[in-house]
């Protein structure tokens, strides 16, 4: 059972190693390329679309092929497509080779999802979810504090090029310590794949749940991506060493995600979720006093808040799905990176008109909405 925890760490290490690695950079960037802030961010949109769009892909793949040999083949690509953004020379390059790394991540995390959700005891579901939330927390912070420093001392090129040495090790890991699934049921005719999503849409529990997770995703990729030009402009004026060192309060998530599975288990998905939610909002609303403990300590609440969101709306997943939980899976993992890809420019539109403000007001509303949602149509 520990080296099934330690793999699936790994994995959700591996995957979100580059996904946000060039939010501590968007300020140089905006500098260097001489481009606007929205534009610059195209550099984590990329990817995000490409998850999106590639998730209900994965997701009937898996159901086709199984479990371990996609995550470990997508890893694979991962680290190669994400060696490659190193050799990028201008703005186009990288949001393109940005949009190749995400086409790999869904098969990844979609699986893993479907892996956590057959494979555990539904008593500890909640727990070894928080394991993989974890993994994604620190794998978060890691890519983005690698890339940002060397970024801040050297050509963050070389940053593109440790992680994706990174992601060799994480197939490696993978490789050697996830076993085979055991409850895995093959389904190899493509229209009843088909017809399994056409199924989950149908169902109110796991389309509330995918609404959650697409205001999960917006709210963490559009705070985590504007704070940088909030923090890099007046009073702040911190640089992208400083910057990547702010994502280290994401490892304050990864201390308190694995205790957010025990009450998981506990006291059930939907409660979780609400008081998850208040957390985040709260962390939200610190960040518009303008000091740097304050914007931090609001930040940590923030992320904390949403990782705790991550986990339970991954772990409702296999409660609502009875069956295809990879396809079902899948489609969670695309409407979790709509809501990325939207919040990744969204934010971005009002933040010409009123700043980080602006920004503030609409992530209160979208997790409004979750609380809402979940509240009516979760199941616990």
């Amino acid at each position: 059972m520990v080296g099934t925890l330690v793999a699936l760490f790994a994995t959700g290490f591996g995957a979100f190693l580059s996904l946000y690695a060039t939010q501590p950079l968007l300020p140089d960037f905006r500098r260097i390329y001489h481009a606007s802030e929205v534009l610059v961010s195209l550099t984590v949109t990329a990817p995000v679309l490409a998850v999106a769009l590639m998730a209900p892909l994965a997701g009937m793949v898996a159901d086709a092929v199984g479990r371990k040999r996609v995550i470990v083949t997508s890893m694979l690509g991962l680290a190669v497509a994400t060696a490659m953004v190193a050799s990028a020379q201008t703005l186009l390059q990288i949001v393109a080779w940005r949009f190749f790394q995400g086409l790999f991540v869904p098969a990844i995390v979609a699986v893993a999802i479907a892996y956590i959700s057959e494979e555990t005891p539904h008593e500890s579901v909640g727990a070894t979810m928080a394991t993989y939330v974890t993994g994604t927390v620190v794998g978060g912070f890691v890519g983005r504090f690698t890339v940002g420093m060397v970024g801040h001392y050297g050509d963050w090129r070389w940053g593109f090029g440790l992680v994706g040495a990174l992601n060799l090790i994480v197939v490696l890991v993978t490789l050697w310590l996830l076993p085979g699934a055991r409850r895995f049921v093959r389904q190899s005719d493509p229209g009843e794949a088909v017809r399994s999503m056409l199924g989950h849409l149908r169902n109110p529990p796991l389309v509330a749940t995918y609404v959650v997770g697409f205001n999960v995703l917006f709210s963490l990729v559009g705070t985590f991506t504007y704070v940088n030009f909030y923090l890099a402009d007046d009073p702040f004026r911190l640089g992208a060493a400083a910057l990547a060192w702010i994502f280290s309060i994401y490892l304050i998530g990864a201390a308190i995600t694995p205790i957010a599975g025990r009450i998981l288990d506990r006291i059930g998905f939907r409660r979780t979720l609400i008081g998850a939610v208040g957390m985040s909002a709260c962390g939200l609303l610190l960040t518009l006093i303008p000091s740097i403990f304050a914007v931090i300590a609001g930040l940590a609440l923030e992320a904390t808040g949403v990782f705790i969101c991550q986990s339970a709306s991954s772990g409702h997943i296999g409660h609502a799905a009875k069956t295809a939980r990879s396809s079902a899976a899948g489609l969670y993992v695309t409407f979790y990176y709509l809501g990325g890809f939207v919040g990744s420019f969204l934010p971005g539109v009002l933040w010409a008109q009123a700043g980080w403000y602006s920004c503030v007001a609409l992530m209160l509303c979208m997790q409004a909405v979750s609380v809402i949602v979940a509240y009516k149509l979760w199941m616990d």
